[in-house]
């Protein structure tokens, strides 16, 4: 069994992003369907807002999110079980970092360079991001002014904001309201975590914890908090 606590390395992180792109064929027909997640920033934006919110969402629900219309032409049993520890793996760790060492916390933020220059590119995070923040709308309280300013540098970088965003602030605004992301997935972790009613989870035990956890057997609760056994959850 596969060490579910064990972070990606990256060339995980690599081939988990091109399955998510891959996963939908060159020519198929895109028009008004949902191309769920399309590289591994958005699916960490979805799976931080996942573990950080005020109700536990479990993978029946995330998981459409991530295949959205196109979901993958599975070969056999051990092809779903390869990705699903990938997603797992990877929604622990963010979790695990988190929970104990929060000031180290950093979203998979994208790259690219143009004309020699980096640039950072947060916009496909904050998608995610908002997409894990829909699955549990009404507990989120999105009408509270505390919510709306906790949220407001990532919605700043979503859908049709994100277009105004980069077109009406200087270079140095924009790098303003990215860099105050990352801070405020900390308190709004931190805000719903002291509110929570069942703190089991989404917050499992990692590999910098001082306890050691033992491996998830088939027949075992599934770790990522449904009650639902192993076998019948994310192993399915």
């Amino acid at each position: 069994m596969d060490n579910l606590y064990q972070p990606l390395e990256e060339d995980e992180l690599d081939w988990l992003n091109d399955f998510l792109l891959d996963r939908i064929e060159e020519n198929a027909d895109a028009m008004d369907k949902d191309e769920g997640i399309l590289d591994v920033s958005e699916l960490d934006g979805l799976l931080t807002a996942v573990v950080s919110g005020p109700a536990t969402v479990p993978p029946s629900l995330w998981m459409p999110q991530i295949w959205g219309d196109f979901e993958p032409a599975w070969e056999d049993e051990q092809d779903i079980r390869d990705v699903m520890t990938l997603l797992m793996r990877h929604m622990n760790s963010i979790a695990v970092m988190l929970m104990e060492q929060p000031d180290e916390f950093e979203p998979l933020f994208l790259e690219r360079v143009f004309e020699g220059k980096t640039y950072t590119i947060v916009d496909e995070w904050c998608e995610g991001y908002m997409r894990g923040v829909t699955l549990a709308a009404e507990q989120w309280a999105l009408d509270t002014h505390e919510m709306q300013d906790l949220l407001a540098p990532i919605v700043a970088f979503q859908g049709r904001r994100a277009s105004e965003t980069h077109d009406q602030n200087t270079e140095e605004e924009i790098r303003s309201l990215q860099g105050a992301i990352p801070e405020s997935v900390r308190k709004i972790h931190s805000r719903w975590l002291s509110k929570r009613a069942d703190l089991r989870a989404p917050t499992p035990i990692g590999p910098r914890t001082t306890r050691h956890p033992a491996k998830v057997g088939r027949n075992d609760p599934c770790p990522c908090g449904s009650g639902k056994k192993y076998k019948k959850c994310c192993l399915h």
